[in-house]
């Protein structure tokens, strides 16, 4: 097996090791090998990355994602600078994503629906109840539901919650930058400046409340970053 990717990996994430010389294409190519490999070891795993070896752009640090994500049952839930205090910081933020995600997890209880994976453009998942999503809803998917949203990835499609008219539903993404979303009868667009939004969230210093949450108030719709305070109230 090709050499050009290595993964180191600790309690709370991975580091890959990528040569800096082979063209991208092929890179991708051994990146995808080499998790194929090691499906067994990581699987169903929710992790954070980070890159060494070979300078990356931000469209390309996303290829590796989403080839990881789409060829194995890995679950990356955030970027991290790579230095001393990696583990300490993939620690503070796993742990961080698995309160969120239980929280909302536990407002979500009873019928509602799961799904795990990548939404990619043209599906659509529709539920008469809550939905809670493990994996990205990506540009030209769709999420209707008559209740509450949940996505434990980046919402970057069109999202309905409360689609039978109750503007009491939410929606929450660990990484909010939606097409469009709607509760109850209430739609916002996204501006044309989110579009040069990062694809994940970046962790150079420990950071919180970097994810968010959508609900309708005085006939508008607010997306607020998700607090300590919000969660209490769940």
């Amino acid at each position: 097996m090709s050499q050009s990717v290595m993964i180191k990996s600790n309690k709370y994430g991975i580091n890959l090791v990528l040569d800096p010389n082979i063209p991208f294409v092929e890179l991708l190519k051994d990146v995808i090998e080499k998790f194929k490999a090691s499906e067994k070891f990581f699987k169903n795993a929710e992790l954070a990355i980070s890159f060494e070896g070979r300078k990356l752009s931000e469209e390309e640090e996303n290829r590796i994602i989403e080839a990881i994500t789409e060829n194995t049952t890995i679950q990356i839930l955030c970027i991290v600078q790579n230095g001393s205090e990696q583990e300490a910081v993939m620690k503070q933020q796993i742990e961080y994503y698995q309160a969120v995600q239980q929280q909302f997890m536990n407002a979500n209880t009873g019928s509602g629906d799961f799904y795990r994976g990548t939404l990619r453009s043209g599906q659509v998942i529709e539920s008469e109840s809550s939905v809670t999503i493990i994996g990205d809803v990506n540009p030209g998917a769709k999420i209707i539901s008559q209740g509450n949203i949940v996505i434990l990835g980046a919402l970057k499609g069109n999202a309905h919650a409360g689609s039978a008219g109750d503007r009491n539903c939410f929606i929450f993404a660990l990484d909010m930058n939606p097409i469009q979303i709607q509760i109850g009868d209430l739609i916002a667009k996204s501006p044309d400046k989110e579009k040069t939004r990062k694809h994940l969230l970046r962790r150079e210093k420990v950071q919180t409340a970097e994810s968010q949450i959508a609900v309708a108030r005085d006939g508008n719709i607010y997306i607020e970053p998700v607090t300590k305070d919000i969660l209490n109230r769940m």
